[in-house]
């Protein structure tokens, strides 16, 4: 039987499958990613993860699907950061406080009086600089950085009534126990103290510790208003995370789908990010209808501040001297 030129290409075919099929199945793999991160249920960047999850599982029709493990349930941020590493943990929600204690240009950007306002963080990680100390990650700490999320610019809760930043010396404060709040609040003068988050209510209320320094969201949500006398609204530091893939997880995944996974985490934390500025306004609505005292700190209390950090921190992380140049231009 003499073949035909159609029945030889029809061959070739039929035995270059199997060795095609393998990516093509890869390419179109049931995948069920898992991340975590430490807010609490009902925390915007609990919402915006769950977004991540329905847009992925709407537009693979189920394929891609992702489950999310709030409040800690897979430990803490340190404990994620090595199961990222590890490729045991898809993805995570991780604090640029956490990533700077390990990463000093990443910790430039919780400097304090970078930017002075909610509405300025949010342009903030928005800007070509912020968006590349996402370039360093993968060789510091093996994993990939997908986009900014923020928090409203924070305040102190305190159980005392104070007048002025400089009031915070000598008081007991809860805050992030990270180096670049750490460093900030000891030149207040203020004596960091580290209490477990679901304790600060009542570490407050019965004076183990004098206040805390927390984002306006967590705070109205666990109403420590409650248990403080005044709010300082110092306008000076801020705690944007970052949405992280394992590396290890990202090198495994086809083109296709880490761009949908990149799509998608943007489009939710841009959505987070108009949410926390157009939300806090009402926040500081209802807290002014408490009977706790409201002080706004004055700008120029922030110099001597801004000078004695800097000195501590661009040695270390000189992006700084560039976030604070494009601070600056932001209102």
């Amino acid at each position: 039987m003499t073949l035909s030129r159609r029945h030889l290409l029809a061959a070739a075919a039929g035995a270059a499958l199997p060795l095609a099929a393998p990516s093509v199945l890869r390419a179109q793999q049931t995948r069920e990613f898992r991340l975590g991160l430490i807010t609490p249920p009902n925390h915007p960047w609990n919402n915006a993860a769950l977004r991540v999850g329905e847009s992925l599982k709407q537009e693979t029709n189920g394929r891609l699907s992702l489950t999310v493990f709030h409040a800690g349930q897979l430990g803490n941020e340190g404990a994620m950061m090595q199961q990222l590493q590890s490729g045991a943990l898809d993805m995570a929600f991780i604090q640029a406080a956490e990533l700077g204690s390990r990463v000093p240009a990443i910790a430039a950007i919780n400097a304090p009086y970078v930017v002075r306002s909610t509405e300025a963080v949010a342009k903030l990680v928005r800007h070509p600089v912020a968006l590349g100390l996402f370039d360093v990650l993968p060789r510091e700490t093996g994993t990939i950085g997908l986009a900014w999320g923020i928090t409203s610019i924070r305040a102190v809760f305190a159980a005392r009534d104070i007048a002025s930043v400089g009031d915070l010396k000598g008081m007991k404060l809860r805050i992030n126990p990270t180096p670049a709040f750490r460093d900030f609040y000891q030149l207040l003068g203020a004596a960091p103290t580290p209490i477990p988050t679901p304790q600060v209510y009542d570490a407050m209320a019965n004076g183990q510790v004098d206040g805390l320094e927390a984002d306006l969201d967590f705070s109205w949500n666990q109403r420590f208003d409650r248990v403080a006398k005044t709010i300082l609204r110092m306008n000076a530091v801020h705690m944007p995370m970052i949405a992280l893939v394992s590396g290890r997880v990202w090198q495994g995944l086809p083109a296709g789908d880490r761009e949908l996974v990149t799509r998608t985490t943007k489009a939710a934390l841009d959505a987070e990010i108009d949410e926390i500025v157009a939300n806090q306004p009402g926040i500081w609505a209802n807290l002014a209808k408490q009977p706790v005292k409201i002080v706004v700190s004055e700008v120029k209390d922030a110099e001597p501040i801004i000078e004695a950090y800097d000195k501590i921190w661009l040695p270390k992380a000189p992006v700084l001297a560039e976030l604070r140049k494009v601070g600056a231009t932001l209102a």
